[in-house]
C-alpha cells in the first residue's frame, strides 16, 4: 500500500450512493473501493439502497437503507428524497461526521444528505451519469444546480467532465472545481494477474466489459463487427442487459461468447484471456476505470475517442472509429498482424495505469476534506 495513505485516517465521512447494493458500474466499484472493507482508505458511514431481491454478500462497512420509491422526476421524486432524508437522520449521529461526500450531483441521495446534515462541509463528486441525466430530466437538472451551489468543492476526474458541467451550469463557481483523477486498486498495479504468452492466431480476441446501456456503445460495436472478419467477441455484462441484446445478435449474425457479469477478480483474470478491450462509448466518460484496470493487467485498449477517454488513455491505447466497419476492419487487422504492436500497447498501458493508484485518489480527497473544514 502507498505510504501516502494510512487506512482509518482523516475525518469521518458520510456518503450515500443512490443505487441498490450489487448494482453494476464503475461508480459503484470506486465507491466500495474507497469507503468499505476492513481497512477503508477513507473512514466513512457509507450507505446504499437495500437490493429489491434476495440478500447479497456485503462488504464490511456498507450500510443499507430500505427506502422504496426510487425515481427521477415528478412528485414521486420529492417524496423519495424526503424518505431518504428521514432514513439518514435516523441512521447518522451528526456529531461523529466531519465532512459529506456527495456521490453524484444528481439523484436522490445527494439532496437527502444535504438536508439530513445541513451544517457539514460538502464535497461533491461528479460521475458521468450525473451530467447525462441532468441534461435529460428537469428535476435532475434542478438538483445539479442546487448541489453545485451548496458544495464547498466539486471534484471532477477529468477536464472533460469540468467542461461538460460548465456547459450545463455556466454559473458554476469555477473556483470550487477540483481535478482529482479516480484510481484503481494499488495491488492491481503491483501484483497483476499472470498473463500467459500467446502464440499467433488467425483471430483477435476482443472483450467488451461493462453495462450495455446506450451510452456505452455496445449495440454500435455489434453492428460494426458484423462486417469485420477475424475477430472473436466476448461480452462480460449484466445478464438481463445481454439478453436484451439477443435480437440484434441474431439479426447481424455476430457470434458472441457470453462470460456473465463477472466479479472483479474474475474480470481481471478474463483480461489475460483476451487480446484487446473494446470501449465503443458514444458520449463522454467520466474516467473509464475498466480501461485502466485492463491496462494494469496487460490488456491493450481500443477506444472511441470521446471526451474523458481521450484524456485518460491518449496514446496509451488505440483510438478507433467504432461507427465505421471498414476502418475498424483495417485497425483490427493491423493489431493482429503488426509485429510488436500489441506488446508495445501493453507496455504503454501498464505505464498509464500506474499513474492512477487508488491511494492517490483517497489521499487527495482526504486532504481536500481537511482544507474545507
Amino acid at each position: 500500500m502507498s505510504p501516502l495513505v494510512r487506512p482509518g485516517t482523516g475525518p469521518l465521512v458520510a456518503t450515500f450512493l443512490d443505487l441498490p447494493a450489487g448494482s453494476p458500474g464503475g461508480s459503484v466499484e470506486l465507491f466500495l473501493d474507497l469507503y468499505t472493507g476492513d481497512e477503508p482508505l477513507i473512514p466513512a458511514r457509507a450507505f446504499m439502497l437495500a437490493p429489491p431481491s434476495s440478500p447479497i454478500r456485503l462488504p464490511t462497512g456498507l450500510d443499507l437503507l430500505s427506502v422504496p420509491g426510487k425515481c427521477l422526476e415528478g412528485p414521486g421524486f420529492g417524496r423519495y428524497v424526503v424518505a431518504l432524508r428521514r432514513a439518514l437522520t435516523d441512521a447518522i449521529d451528526p456529531a461523529r461526521i466531519g465532512v459529506l461526500h456527495l456521490q453524484h450531483l444528481t439523484f436522490g441521495a445527494t439532496p437527502a444528505l444535504l438536508r439530513a446534515l445541513p451544517a457539514h462541509p460538502r464535497i461533491a463528486l461528479v460521475h458521468g451519469t450525473d451530467l447525462i441525466f441532468a441534461a435529460t430530466h428537469r428535476d435532475q437538472f434542478r438538483v445539479l444546480l442546487e448541489t453545485v451551489r451548496a458544495a464547498d468543492a466539486v471534484v471532477v476526474p477529468t477536464a472533460a467532465m469540468a467542461d461538460r458541467l460548465l456547459e450545463l451550469a455556466p454559473g458554476t463557481d469555477r473556483r470550487k472545481i477540483v481535478h482529482i483523477p479516480w484510481g484503481i486498486p494499488d495491488h492491481l498495479l503491483t501484483d497483476p494477474p499472470h498473463r500467459p504468452d500467446r502464440t499467433s492466431s488467425s483471430h483477435l480476441r476482443l472483450l467488451y466489459a461493462g453495462r450495455l446501456t446506450a451510452e456505452k456503445g455496445a449495440r454500435r460495436l455489434v453492428t460494426s463487427l458484423a462486417r469485420v472478419p477475424g475477430v472473436e467477441l466476448s461480452v462480460a455484462a449484466p445478464r438481463a442487459q445481454f439478453h436484451a441484446l439477443a435480437p440484434l445478435l441474431k439479426r447481424t449474425g455476430v457470434r458472441v461468447r457470453y462470460l456473465g457479469w463477472l466479479r472483479r477478480p474474475q474480470l481481471w483474470k478474463a483480461f489475460a484471456e483476451h487480446d484487446v478491450l473494446a470501449l465503443p462509448s458514444t458520449t463522454l466518460e467520466a474516467m473509464g476505470l475498466v480501461s485502466l484496470e485492463a491496462q494494469a493487467c496487460g490488456l491493450p485498449v481500443a477506444y472511441q475517442p470521446v471526451p474523458g477517454l481521450n484524456e485518460v488513455l491518449a496514446a496509451s491505447g488505440i483510438a478507433m472509429d467504432f461507427t465505421n466497419s471498414a476502418a475498424l476492419a483495417r485497425d483490427f487487422e493491423r493489431l493482429r498482424t503488426s509485429p510488436g504492436l500489441l506488446s508495445a500497447l501493453r507496455q504503454a498501458g501498464r505505464a498509464n495505469a500506474a499513474r492512477h493508484p487508488l491511494t492517490a485518489t483517497a489521499q487527495a480527497l482526504t486532504t481536500l476534506g481537511r482544507q474545507i473544514r
